[in-house]
């Protein structure tokens, strides 16, 4: 796997990454929900220079100009609900995606540390020969995503993967080293050490979902 931290460079980035960690903030639901599309606008932009480009005429009101456009055909998966925002902002720069949406959720058992990632319900169009984006914004053990990728398997094999997440975990980055296929590409803005004992990231930023659009109840 090709792992591409954004964080490593000086960008505007790192605003965005701050107001969002920031508990004072983050308390702005609307705020939170705009910096994470604009996280995933940032890195959908530095995953588009992977792509592959056909070169096109443009035809202007004064004559004709040459350029190359992307010729990949992308499906853009989310993880629901988190991720809603984070594909908003990836679609704002793939116009002609084609959209999954999945949702993966944390069941815990008995025991509050221990969990079992459940997927219920699934939309998706053929994968066979395209580019598969799966968006989730934390990246915390890595279970959630590969559980996505599993369920999306049936759909058809794509051409290439490209995962985009806003913060993740190291333990979760070495997760999906592991076990996604070698030429997948990681797209992410920040790597934390820690998980804590529920499997959340420290320092993190908290429940992602429940900032973007209110808390949920436990079941």
């Amino acid at each position: 796997m090709q792992i591409h931290n954004i964080s490593n460079e000086n960008s505007i980035l790192n605003q965005f990454i701050a107001e969002i960690r920031d508990s004072t903030i983050q308390k702005d639901s609307m705020r939170f929900r705009r910096n994470i599309e604009r996280i995933g606008e940032i890195l959908g932009y530095e995953m588009s220079k992977t792509l592959t480009y056909k070169n096109v005429t443009v035809e202007t009101p004064l004559g004709t100009t040459p350029t190359f456009l992307p010729k990949s055909d992308i499906v853009l998966c989310s993880i629901l609900r988190a991720g809603v925002p984070l594909h908003n902002g990836l679609l704002n720069y793939f116009d002609d995606a084609e959209n999954a949406f999945i949702s993966a959720y944390r069941h815990h058992k008995e025991n509050p540390e221990t969990f079992e990632i459940i997927v219920e319900y699934l939309a998706c169009p053929n994968l066979e020969g395209k580019t598969l984006i799966l968006a989730d914004p934390m990246l915390a053990t890595g279970q959630s995503m590969l559980a996505t990728f599993e369920a999306l398997k049936p759909f058809g094999t794509p051409k290439e993967v490209h995962l985009i997440s806003v913060i993740g975990a190291q333990q979760g980055v070495d997760f999906v080293n592991t076990n996604f296929p070698e030429n997948t590409h990681l797209w992410i803005a920040a790597i934390d050490k820690n998980l804590n004992d529920k499997g959340y990231i420290i320092p993190g930023l908290g429940d992602a979902g429940d900032l973007a659009f209110g808390e949920k109840l436990q079941q």
